[in-house]
């Protein structure tokens, strides 16, 4: 039956021929829209628990599992190419994996350039050292401080904004967002007090504290800039794209989805959400 399809002349393939290929299942259907047959090439910084880091040599966290979950659905193995955050989208436009999963955040900017598959929502936190007596609980107590990220976060041009606007108007000194390739190392240079605060992820930052031994402290007081973390796909791979929506809902019609979200204490955003992270806040 697939031989008989893609053999056809391309004007003589319809509708429904072509639902036929991207919903089956089987491998066959779609090998030629992933960069190796048999393969879904996921790129992924595993350097990001509870997101996406190593474990005893292989990738763990909720983003390879969520990959494994949705490559299984599709009869595909995963494979993860280990890349830094910031050269994630670079990478995947270049071809060198079908899809990026590693706490990709859903902006109107990003939406330019690639696809989305939402599937999570989170925000970010500040961090400071147990033994500190500065507290930030929100962005505008965060002028003339040096604030630790790692590189390409959604957050940064936020504060950038919130240091021009709030900040030096009123002669209280800009907001030094320090970057830096890795979470780990961000977080290095708040505890070398290279940086007076650090900005990161809510569940990255709770990872963190269980492993800090009373170091680190929360002082953000809410949960801040809200956001959608979605797959990315390049927007020439629309096949792929329908596929992985398409496993995505056989995975939670099957409550495996749903499993996998309760395991790691996360929510799935509401299309409400998901609409405000591609369009950007009401002005």
């Amino acid at each position: 039956m697939f031989t008989q399809i893609l053999a056809a002349p391309r004007r003589c393939v319809t509708r429904a021929m072509l639902a036929f290929l991207l919903c089956a299942a089987s491998p066959l259907a779609f090998s030629a829209s992933t960069i190796k047959a048999d393969s879904l090439t996921v790129g992924s910084d595993l350097t990001y628990p509870p997101y996406a880091y190593m474990d005893a040599g292989k990738p763990a966290g909720f983003d390879a599992d969520f990959s494994r979950l949705l490559a299984d659905k599709l009869s595909l193995q995963p494979v993860f190419v280990d890349t830094r955050f910031p050269d994630l989208i670079l990478g995947m436009r270049a071809h060198r994996f079908d899809t990026v999963a590693s706490a990709l955040y859903v902006t109107p900017e990003r939406s330019k350039l690639i696809d989305f598959i939402p599937y999570l929502k989170t925000g970010a936190s500040l961090v400071v050292l147990a033994s500190s007596q500065y507290a930030p609980a929100a962005p505008d107590a965060l002028c003339g401080k040096r604030v630790a990220s790692i590189k390409g976060a959604s957050w940064t041009p936020k504060l950038q904004k919130v240091s021009r606007e709030a900040c030096q108007p009123k002669g209280l000194g800009e907001i030094k967002v320090l970057e830096f390739p890795t979470s780990p190392e961000a977080m290095m240079a708040l505890r070398s007090q290279a940086a007076d605060v650090m900005i990161e992820d809510a569940a990255v930052v709770h990872g963190m504290l269980a492993q800090s031994q009373n170091t680190l402290k929360i002082s953000s007081s809410a949960l801040l800039y809200p956001i959608v973390i979605g797959l990315g796909i390049n927007k020439d791979s629309q096949a792929l794209r329908e596929a992985l929506k398409g496993a995505l809902r056989r995975a939670s019609d099957s409550g495996e989805y749903q499993a996998l979200l309760a395991r790691y204490g996360l929510e799935a955003p509401t299309e409400a959400e998901v609409q405000t992270a591609l369009s950007g806040p009401a002005k």
